[in-house]
């Protein structure tokens, strides 16, 4: 409590310096001009994974590019980079960039500090920032109609599929389930004619995993929250959730381990898989000459709209000092750039936010071209809906016990709208 409450008047304290330093920022010349070094807290490189190369040559091309702006990269796990945050800013060490997930959003922005855009560049330097950037990917960034997280890495749920699989079990790999019946109907074939589990949604995880869940709850006409009202037990979220656990009770939704659903998949021993587009390089790595790899987008509850969600992670500035802030916009304006997004898509596997780089010779065409499953997850961006974040200092213990619900309601034996409308109530009383 000491702690939060600390952090809550330092953030109040910045918010009339952020102002000051922000027309010290709008008068700066365009180069940085003296030597500065600035913090990124960054949680790509803290995995063993392409992720964290790709990263490391993004900020070695950015130093390369800006001789005067060291990057001092801080590479921490997803799942702890907030609370180092916390001990940090708590210690007196003022971070400058980080790299966090939608789901902290609105604490974030009200409890840590971080900079509203608009207010620390000013209007010409935010324009300059955001210009051909998608705007639904702007938007998610936003509180209060400021953006504080600048879109970054990015995906929505796409439905991944063993071509093979299908031919085995009698099934046309050319026309894929688009609805979640039709999804049902090949799961079950694909469990009866082959030795492969049918179906599994990467909705259950520890990290990120509720933007899968929440794309498949709204696509239905549900949402998890009302303002500080939670919804999730609503009829539209008991439908949703009841369809999986139909699908589970059939033998079509695979029980496999939820902390790491991808490995079934990998292996050639899962018929369809509906996860983040981060994961499709790796898949097609493990594809590669053992099976045929294909993609479709997420399924629709008959003909309603679906409503992919985001998962991944925005860019905030926490910086104080004119000088540092510039330095840090220099940083986030170069990584969300045509090259930084050639090297994010081609390279880690997320979205490109700058549609005019897909099938440009000179960014990401010759990749596109050699790389078509990118193209229903780029399709599907038209329709993004926001990965709603939860408000209060309990949000996180209130997202856990919907999403455990949720586990528990699909995986579990009690009744679905019994689970879910126990849960609702219990994490209400965690809401502001």
């Amino acid at each position: 409590m000491i702690k939060r409450t600390f952090l809550k008047l330092l953030a109040a304290a910045s918010l009339g310096y952020t102002a000051l330093s922000g027309v010290a920022f709008a008068q700066m010349a365009d180069a940085i001009t003296e030597p500065v070094t600035i913090t990124f807290y960054n949680y790509n490189l803290a995995t063993a994974s392409a992720g964290a190369d790709a990263t490391r040559e993004l900020i070695a091309q950015f130093e390369e590019e800006n001789p005067n702006i060291k990057v001092e990269a801080i590479g921490v796990p997803s799942n702890e980079i907030v609370t180092r945050l916390q001990a940090d800013m708590a210690a007196g060490q003022q971070p400058d960039i980080a790299q966090l997930v939608f789901r902290d959003l609105i604490y974030i922005a009200s409890d840590l500090g971080a900079n509203a855009l608009e207010d620390m560049a000013g209007p010409q330097a935010y324009a300059d920032l955001t210009d051909g950037m998608i705007p639904r990917g702007l938007d998610l960034g936003k509180v209060d109609d400021k953006t504080y997280g600048l879109a970054y890495t990015f995906s929505t749920p796409i439905l991944y599929y063993n071509a093979d699989l299908f031919r085995a079990a009698g099934l046309d790999p050319e026309n894929p389930p688009k609805t979640w019946a039709e999804v049902k109907t090949a799961a079950e074939a694909i469990v009866e004619n082959t030795d492969a589990e049918g179906f599994f949604p990467g909705a259950y995880g520890p990290a990120d995993g509720t933007f899968v869940y929440q794309a498949i709850l709204m696509s239905n006409g549900g949402k998890v929250r009302d303002g500080n009202t939670l919804t999730f037990a609503d009829p539209e979220g008991i439908e949703a959730v009841q369809m999986l656990r139909d699908m589970v009770d059939s033998g079509a939704h695979a029980r496999i381990d939820p902390a790491n659903p991808s490995e079934a998949m990998a292996a050639g021993q899962l018929g369809m898989f509906l996860y983040t587009s981060a994961v499709q390089n790796s898949l097609s790595t493990a594809s590669e000459g053992n099976w045929e790899l294909r993609v479709a987008a997420m399924p629709a509850f008959g003909d309603k709209p679906t409503a992919p969600t985001n998962s991944g992670s925005a860019l905030y500035t926490f910086s104080k000092d004119p000088i540092k802030q510039r330095a840090s916009y220099e940083l986030m304006k170069f990584l969300t750039s045509r090259y930084g997004y050639t090297i994010i898509t081609s390279k880690i596997g997320y979205l490109p936010l700058r549609l005019d780089i897909v099938d440009d010779p000179a960014f990401l065409g010759p990749w596109t071209a050699e790389h078509p499953l990118i193209r229903p997850n780029l399709e599907q961006l038209s329709r993004l809906t926001p990965n709603v974040a939860f408000p209060g200092p309990n949000y996180r213990q209130a997202e856990a016990m919907m999403k455990d619900a949720v586990t528990e309601a699909v995986l579990g034996e009690g009744d679905v709208a019994e689970v879910l409308t126990s849960a609702q109530e219990n994490a209400q009383g965690l809401m502001p």
